[in-house]
Parts: structure tokens; sequence; C-alpha cells
């Protein structure tokens, strides 16, 4: 941390001679360091500090990559996911193509957040990479079932959690939730639907202890976050959907 801050506050004229050169590869080794023992909050003067300087568009692109891959697993934490895609699919994109290893690395946690925003990989991706532990996992969000990704889940748990991506991928069972409420009303066609239905289609896909009061949770926090476009009706027990695409794409979400 001496080192680094040798190098922050030099601020000798020539730039050229200037140890703020070598600033993001100290950086970059104190967020290793940091991921390592789960101190992430001692990431944020850091990444405050090449906000700040003069030189973060013009580091070598290995050190930026790096960067980049650290700072967006850390948004990902905090759940910026629109912030988490936007560093890693830099650090995706600018990797150099022969890292097949780092490329995985960065796959493991773009991944994820990539499905958290609506966009599901292709299984030749997961494939070239050897990730197939995901392709389980996209199959039943898409579909809306929530039994299969409960399996999947139970699957690949030893290997989600090592990635320490566990409960993230638990994230995804809202957007399971809303496929499967959104079949629902592709059935009974109406924008007027009974809560008992989705309670119902819940109890097929394992979740035994449900009933409307939680069913209406669910629905709410939907609503609530634009997933879908209407309103409960509490005194007629019915969700009542807009007749104009009330299940919103989530690529389309802010």
């Amino acid at each position: 941390m001496g080192a680094f801050r040798i190098c922050a506050s030099d601020n000798r004229a020539q730039s050229a001679d200037s140890k703020k050169w070598g600033m993001l590869n100290l950086i970059n080794q104190l967020f290793k360091i940091y991921f390592k023992i789960n101190k992430l909050h001692l990431c944020k003067p850091l990444i405050r500090a090449v906000d700040n300087s003069n030189f973060k568009e013009h580091f070598s692109l290995s050190q930026q990559v790096t960067y980049k891959y650290y700072v967006g697993r850390k948004a990902m934490f905090d759940s910026d996911f629109k912030g988490a895609d936007d560093y890693l699919s830099y650090a995706f994109q600018h990797c150099h193509i022969m890292s097949r290893r780092n490329k995985r690395m960065i796959l493991i946690y773009l991944t994820p957040v990539k499905m958290l925003l609506g966009y599901m990989p292709s299984v030749s991706l997961l494939q070239k990479y050897d990730l197939l532990q995901f392709a389980d996992i996209v199959s039943p969000v898409r579909q809306g079932n929530l039994l299969q990704l409960n399996e999947a889940l139970i699957k690949h748990e030893a290997f989600f959690i090592k990635c320490g991506i566990y409960l993230i991928l638990e994230k995804l069972k809202i957007i399971t939730y809303r496929n499967l409420f959104k079949k629902v009303y592709l059935i009974l066609k109406t924008h007027q639907l009974s809560v008992d239905a989705f309670t119902s289609a819940l109890r097929i896909m394992g979740v035994d202890d449900i009933d409307n009061d939680e069913a209406q949770c669910l629905i709410a926090n939907l609503i609530y976050e634009g997933k879908i476009k209407g309103y409960i009706s509490y005194q007629h027990q019915k969700l009542v959907v807009s007749k104009q695409m009330p299940f919103v794409p989530l690529t389309s979400l802010k």
C-alpha cells in the first residue's frame, strides 16, 4: 500500500518519468489480495484513484483488462449489473485471443451478469470455454422451469460456490418466475389473471409451501422491477396486465 501511495502522489511535471505509470499494476495486485481475503470495501479508494488519474486511458492494455476484470467483479457483487456488464465485456473483448484461461475466468462472472440482464449465452460459447455448467442453468431460466433450475444449482453447487457466484445465480430465480408467469398468461389468454393460477404453477414447480399471499409478493416484486406491466387487484385476487406487451423483454429494462 505504501508503494501505491508513492506512485499515486507523484506530481512531477514530466509525465514520461512519473511513478504514476506503475500505479495500475500495484492496484491490480492489491485487488487480487483484497478479493482473496474478502475485503472488497478496500477497493473503493483504489478505484477512485484510477478514475481521477489522467493516465487511466494510457496504461498498458493488459493492465487495463485486469483492472476492468476486478472492477467488474466488484460491481457484480454490489448488484450493479449494468456496470459489471460494461467492465467485464471490455475485459473479455480486449483479453488476448490466445489467453483462453483468462477469457474463461472472465466468462465465469460475465455469464451470470449477462443472464440477469436477459442475454442467454449460446451452448457453443460455453462449450468452447468448458463452462457447460451454465448450460444446465440457461434452459430452465428460459423455460421458466423452477424445478430444473433448483436441480441444476444443486448439481453444480460446488463449482458455483468455489467461483463465488452461487448467490448471484440464485437471483436468476426472479427471471425464472417471470418466464413461468408469462407461460400462465399465454395459456389463459386473458389480461385478468387469477392469483390462484400463479400459485398452482409454483406448486407444480416444487414450491409446495406457497400460498396466494406469497405469490402476490412475487408478482408485486416483478411489477416493481418493471418485468411485468400491470397491477394486482387485491379485492378480486387477480393480476391485471397491460394489453400491450405485459411481459417486457428483459433486455429493454434499464
